[in-house]
């Protein structure tokens, strides 16, 4: 293989299989140490499948929330499953927030900031969307560490293909880290800046459960499985299904860490 293969995000179903479930896992914990009063207007920004909607609405009593996303296909589908008089779903680009100046008390993204092309572009978008003392935050996978799922998945690949180290998140998203994180939304103008990991449990019911979502070809690692032909698709397969922790009834018990940032516009 010589060229990466497109990262794509159309597919909501296959999405919400793929990494939309856990997201709402994490999301939780995110809410919780967010700690926003309820009766409040809040942005989605990169809502995509509503994970992180859902979860405000769940437990963070909004007053309102507005999501956003590019790809229209994740909008139509996200407006279909999450139905609340308090939420509304529009196409938008995370770094072009202007219509939102000033209006809403905390700005989060779930899982997107490492996916545009300028994160502080986007940062700062959030920071301009707020109120004086409104809060910004995200949270991104821990790709380059604690994300047992797609590093069983890689380290089978990069075994099997010179070529996929080129590929690897970890080595693609150097920012989900702590210390970029923190400097992306200093750079972005926001202020009391605090970083914290988010650990949750993935636990797969077999193997079929861990390795099917793999063939939505919805980010990175699945549009790597399905840019291979048959032949490497199940010698990969086969690799990752040897080097997991299955346990006897048949589960495969993995963790994945995220890392959160908030900040707060003070001025």
């Amino acid at each position: 293989m010589s060229a990466r293969p497109q990262d794509a995000w159309a597919g909501a179903a296959a999405y919400e299989k793929y990494v939309g479930r856990w997201s709402r896992l994490a999301a939780r914990e995110f809410l919780s140490w967010l700690a926003v009063p309820p009766e409040r207007d809040w942005l989605d920004v990169g809502c995509g499948t509503g994970a992180l909607s859902e979860a405000i609405l769940e437990v963070g009593s909004p007053r309102r929330i507005k999501g956003i996303d590019r790809s229209e296909q994740f909008i139509a589908h996200v407006r279909q499953q999450v139905r609340d008089e308090r939420v509304r779903f529009e196409v938008g680009d995370a770094e072009s927030l202007g219509a939102e100046k000033g209006s809403h008390d905390a700005a989060v993204s779930g899982l997107m900031l490492n996916f545009v092309p300028n994160p502080v572009k986007a940062a700062a978008e959030m920071r301009g969307a707020l109120r004086e003392g409104g809060v910004a935050a995200v949270y991104v996978w821990d790709y380059g560490g604690r994300m047992e799922m797609m590093s069983h998945f890689w380290d089978a690949a990069a075994a099997l293909d010179a070529h996929a180290a080129e590929f690897v998140e970890g080595s693609r998203f150097p920012m989900c880290n702590p210390e970029p994180l923190t400097s992306i939304f200093n750079e972005a103008g926001l202020q009391e800046v605090d970083v914290r990991g988010i650990d949750i449990p993935t636990r797969f019911k077999d193997f079929d459960d861990y390795w099917s979502p793999f063939l939505g070809g919805q980010g990175p690692a699945p549009s790597y499985a399905m840019s291979l032909n048959e032949e490497g698709r199940a010698a990969l397969r086969e690799k990752i299904r040897g080097g997991l922790p299955i346990a006897a009834d048949g589960s495969i018990p993995l963790a994945a860490r995220a890392w959160a940032v908030r900040g707060r516009r003070r001025s």
